[in-house]
């Protein structure tokens, strides 16, 4: 019979703890991934604060700050009416959505007592196997009157395929006695999933809460489909208008006696606009995804 083959202290190879050289390569090959991933973060915001003369001599790293391009950002109103047409198109979107999953995810949780659940469960699980295509979704929009909308970056996401599932799942976890025992108490439907399920889904909803945040944050693709008004742009539209196109913002002057700032300063600093409210948002809602994201993803 083979025999593993063993070191000398008695155990296998791979499993006995690595050398001090070994490592010390992990150490150095971490820490340059990290310094990798995370400089061109700082360069980003340090050059949104740079002075215009270091700004314009090209530095590396600015040892000069100044606020004046997030002062012409903010006066030429262009961005600023991106960060809101975002803000409303996030919060609204994400509360609908939220609302919208959760009680589909409620009715098809429950396919003994809904009927037809499991038929409405295969068509949404079909969704996430078969699209329409941008045109087919380009006359639907069109034909609905949504074109040139902001809704129209809201009601087509409405509910997520993947998100319901995970939902379902969490909701098929809850302990059936204790909705038996509010139903045997005299409460309806409704007030079973408002004061019993949803308080009890807390983890769950908030880790949906955000992916559905994040998504109509970063909504792009569809806005440049459906909005041709300037006005209604998102902040994702303005971003790539203003940094990767190169376009002037206009009216983004700190004084009409001042010239405006550098353009890299400028495009760095609506960088660190678009990506702060998710920077801000993320830390108090990371300690319910391993509650929310591995309970509601597992059925066991």
């Amino acid at each position: 019979m083979m025999t593993l083959a063993k070191g000398r202290t008695g155990i296998p190879p791979w499993m006995s703890p690595p050398s001090i050289w070994v490592r010390a390569v992990k150490a150095i090959v971490i820490v340059l991934i990290v310094i990798t991933m995370i400089y061109p973060l700082v360069y980003v915001i340090a050059m949104s604060f740079a002075a215009p003369s270091q700004a314009r001599a090209g530095v590396v790293f600015p040892t000069e700050f100044s606020l004046d391009a997030y002062r012409a950002i903010f006066n030429g109103g262009t961005v600023t009416q991106g960060l809101l047409n975002s803000l409303f198109i996030t919060v609204v979107g994400t509360l609908l959505s939220l609302a919208a999953t959760s009680m589909l995810a409620w009715g098809l949780a429950r396919t003994r007592q809904v009927p037809g659940a499991k038929a409405v469960l295969i068509m949404v699980l079909a969704t996430m196997f078969f699209g329409a295509g941008i045109i087919p979704n380009f006359m639907l929009i069109k034909y609905l009157g949504l074109l040139d909308s902001t809704w129209s970056l809201i009601i087509p996401g409405l509910i997520s395929a993947f998100n319901m599932i995970v939902i379902r799942n969490f909701f098929q976890g809850l302990p059936e006695e204790l909705i038996e025992a509010a139903r045997i108490d005299g409460a309806g439907e409704w007030r079973i999933f408002l004061q019993i399920v949803l308080p009890l889904s807390k983890p769950v909803l908030a880790v949906m809460g955000l992916f559905y945040a994040v998504g109509y944050w970063n909504t792009y693709f569809n806005a440049l489909l459906y909005i041709n008004d300037a006005e209604k742009w998102p902040i994702q539209v303005v971003l790539q208008q203003y940094v990767l196109a190169g376009v002037a913002i206009p009216g983004a002057v700190v004084s009409p006696d001042q010239p405006p700032p550098p353009g890299v300063t400028l495009q760095m600093a609506v960088i660190v606009l678009a990506t702060l409210p998710i920077l801000i948002v993320y830390p108090f809602l990371q300690r319910y995804f391993t509650s929310g994201v591995l309970t509601g993803a597992i059925k066991g």
